[in-house]
């Protein structure tokens, strides 16, 4: 690949990408994310993703599922709204089996994806929601690991092992963005970002990173400056991709502050969202 197509991403891009409300902002202008997310199996993956995007900062996050997962996602973020409405982004499947049909409660979460259709604004897809590459209108970026990649392009025609995958990332990614047609970060200790032969490359993240829940963690930040760039990404066909490498940065730099060279949990990178932000804004 030459390198021109390659971008080594620094805290100016990231500041790029973080959108500053104005005096003349209100919670819908801000950006509002509808989230499908968590499930009976895996329901930490809920209240992970939006805490992990209130955290961030947007207007309002919309909860799309049933009250069981709702009252969990109250209890931490009661600031979350659980009554459908317009969004300006999307982001689903954190938490959710990508087999459809593995169990009754699984179904019932797939059945909420449907609502990507209706609202056709970009969408965040993970683990469960994985399946849906391709297949929308609207902008998608999608946030698998390896595994999840290799398995996604095997089903699709494209056949890769995960050790392939994670001995030539970049190459990967921009061959799976290409494949799919959608714009892939690709996970792993330095996490790549490609748009078509657009790639941006992230510093390599802290290996404290690799615990439960810090996947969830990632796609709530990345979600809700999807939600706050909805404009500019629908008018830059490599804005998603810079939005979505703005998202890994942020999730790296606030692990760095919450770990400090000590192991972390995927609730306390949370906490230190904002400082990060803050810290990038200066």
């Amino acid at each position: 690949m030459p390198e021109k197509k390659k971008k080594t991403f620094t805290s100016r891009d990231a500041r790029n990408c973080i959108i500053v409300p104005s005096d003349l902002d209100h919670k819908y202008s801000r950006g509002v994310l509808g989230v499908i997310t968590g499930s009976a199996q895996y329901p930490g993956a809920a209240v992970l993703t939006t805490a992990a995007a209130s955290a961030t900062g947007l207007g309002m996050i919309r909860f799309h599922s049933s009250s069981g997962l709702a009252h969990l996602v109250l209890h931490t973020c009661p600031e979350v709204v659980v009554q459908p409405g317009p969004v300006t982004a999307w982001l689903a499947g954190s938490g959710i089996h990508e087999k459809k049909r593995s169990d009754f409660t699984t179904w019932l979460r797939h059945r909420w994806f449907t609502l990507l259709k209706a609202q056709t604004v970009p969408a965040v897809l993970d683990a469960g929601a994985l399946n849906l590459a391709g297949s929308l209108s609207q902008p998608t970026l999608i946030t698998p690991h390896a595994g999840e990649l290799a398995r996604l392009l095997t089903r699709r025609g494209l056949p890769v092992s995960s050790e392939s995958l994670e001995a030539d990332p970049i190459h990967w990614a921009e061959k799976a963005s290409r494949h799919l047609g959608v714009t892939v970060l690709l996970k792993g200790a330095q996490t790549v970002v490609a748009h078509d032969d657009f790639v941006i490359a992230l510093p390599k993240a802290t290996s404290w990173l690799a615990t439960a829940g810090t996947g969830d963690v990632l796609a709530g930040i990345i979600g809700a400056l999807v939600a706050t760039n909805y404009i500019e990404i629908l008018n830059n066909p490599n804005r998603l991709a810079e939005v979505a490498a703005t998202g890994a940065y942020i999730h790296n730099q606030a692990a760095l502050l919450a770990s400090d060279g000590a192991p972390i949990s995927a609730t306390k990178v949370i906490d230190e969202i904002p400082s990060a932000i803050k810290k990038i804004l200066k």
